[in-house]
Order: C-alpha cells, then sequence, then structure tokens
C-alpha cells in the first residue's frame, strides 16, 4: 500500500522550478510546472544525467545530456513510451507538497 511523505512546502519550488528529494536511498526530482507539481526519478535510464537540470518543453523534461524527453504526468520517455522513469504521484494538502511512494 503506497504511503504519502511530506516533502517540502508549496512556496519551497518556485513557478518553473526544481528540487531533488532523497526517499528510500533514491533521488527523486519533483517539478513546479504550470501551477502543478510533478515527480520523476532524478536519474536518466539513458546514461544517469540528472533530470532537475533538464528544462520543461510541452509537459517534458528534456535531459540535459542527449536531449531524450520524458513526460512529466507518468515518467514515459516521449519517443518510446514503453521506457519509463520512475514516476510518484504528487498530491498539495494545505501548503504541504506530498510524494506517494511504495511500502
Amino acid at each position: 500500500m503506497p504511503q504519502r511523505v511530506t516533502i517540502g512546502k508549496v512556496g519551497d519550488i518556485p513557478p518553473g522550478g526544481s528540487v531533488v528529494v532523497t526517499w528510500n536511498n533514491k533521488d527523486i526530482a519533483v517539478f513546479h510546472v504550470d501551477g502543478a507539481y510533478y515527480a520523476i526519478d532524478d536519474t536518466c535510464p539513458h546514461q544517469g544525467a540528472s533530470l532537475s537540470g533538464g528544462h520543461i518543453e510541452d509537459g517534458c523534461v528534456v535531459c540535459p545530456w542527449h536531449a531524450w524527453r520524458f513526460r512529466l504526468a507518468d515518467g514515459a520517455w516521449a519517443d518510446n513510451p514503453r521506457v519509463k522513469t520512475g514516476w510518484y504521484p504528487v498530491h498539495v494538502v494545505g501548503d504541504e507538497i506530498q510524494l506517494e511512494v511504495p511500502d
């Protein structure tokens, strides 16, 4: 059963910004885009780049090393949706940002 983990406050991530949080020894990139929050694994499955350092384009984060594009809505690679990075639902409860993570 998934659990929710508070990772910060709404004001901690500016619009268009991102932060990296660590949960269970995994780095997770959290993005604030168009008023919504999204969370995916920070490590690109292609060659290990930090996705939090990429830019946002058309609902995707673009890997800063080789321009692979991962959809923020589900973590899928835009060019081949069978390839995915980890994706986590994000909830805003009051002023807290919470990730839904597996037990």
